[in-house]
């Protein structure tokens, strides 16, 4: 990741939190006992950070798929107690950026530990090269100001033996002031990472109104939703090269009414991506309208048109509009 500073988000998410609760973002000071802070969560791609928020939120706000790279944005979730508020962060994946969509992803990462209270870092015990991609970001969790939370997950598909180890040998690589082993999946040891999360949480007033679930409005989750079932529904780099958005969403009565567009990158993954008699389309609009609808609760009608916006993954001007900052 590039040390030169983000020009276009010189405020951290935390501080415009704050200006927009009317909270100063350094008061850290006692507030009613009352704790809040940001937690955000890093690792490599595919090592269960995605699996990790969910399961921490109890909520599916993230994407979850075998495929690498899959989350491109920074995606908050946000758990409230009676005397706490956890603002947790879903970040992708730490790569050498290939195109100006992914400089900017790994922005969001960077952002990340400009504003944690609590940083997770997550390893995937399955992963033999672990060790070496640790090396991409130890330097950076070495000046961290904020407590670090060391996870080694996937425990599950390992033994005890072997997970004894490896936390010997990360911990000769990382100066972590908690290392759990864990299983995002199966749920394993995560109240005992709560428990750790809460002791670290600063004294603070809540950064976004207590009943909020996500800093996020209802149709990123529908894109993120419909880009879902093109991770799931295709193969080698058409997934990679779509981006969703979202034309039109009218709320009426009894229905949404939603139109989005998939924009892909070269006229010849528009054929792919409709499929013989537009059956690809229709499964991936299927699918997307009953997981959409779950996520609503309420009734969708749901169109999508396949577009072609050519390089988009390095235009400026279209990652911009797009949400890529």
């Amino acid at each position: 990741m590039s040390d030169e500073p983000n020009k276009n988000n010189t405020e951290s998410d935390k501080e415009q939190a704050a200006e927009e609760q009317g909270v100063n973002s350094t008061f850290k000071a006692p507030t009613a006992q009352h704790k809040a802070g940001f937690v955000n969560i890093i690792g490599r791609p595919n090592v269960g950070k995605s699996t990790l928020m969910n399961a921490l939120v109890g909520e599916r706000l993230a994407i979850i798929t075998s495929k690498a790279q899959t989350t491109r944005h920074r995606i908050k979730g946000i758990v409230n107690g009676d005397d706490f508020q956890i603002v947790y962060s879903d970040t992708p994946g730490i790569i050498e950026p290939k195109y100006k969509m992914q400089e900017s992803m790994m922005r969001f990462v960077k952002s990340t530990f400009k504003d944690a209270d609590v940083m997770i870092a997550m390893v995937d015990i399955k992963n033999p090269h672990a060790e070496k991609e640790i090396l991409l970001y130890a330097d950076k969790l070495k000046h961290l100001q904020a407590p670090l939370i060391f996870l080694i997950n996937k425990i599950d598909a390992s033994d005890e033996e072997t997970v004894a180890k490896k936390m010997d040998s990360w911990a000769k690589l990382i100066n972590a002031d908690v290392m759990l082993p864990i299983s995002a999946l199966q749920k394993i040891n995560l109240d005992v990472l709560f428990e750790h999360i809460l002791k670290f949480l600063p004294y603070h007033p809540p950064f976004y109104d207590k009943d909020s679930l996500t800093d996020r409005p209802e149709r990123f989750f529908v894109s993120e939703i419909i880009r879902e079932k093109i991770l799931l529904n295709y193969k080698q780099e058409i997934p990679y090269s779509v981006e969703i958005f979202i034309e039109s969403y009218k709320e009426e009565e009894n229905i949404v009414r939603i139109r989005a567009l998939i924009l892909a990158e070269r006229a010849s993954q528009k054929p792919i991506l409709i499929g013989r008699g537009g059956e690809k389309l229709k499964k991936v609009g299927t699918q997307s309208r009953k997981d959409i609808e779950a996520f609503i609760g309420q009734k969708v009608y749901l169109e999508l048109f396949v577009k072609i916006r050519e390089n988009w993954r390095n235009n400026d001007t279209f990652l911009k509009n797009v949400g890529y900052h």
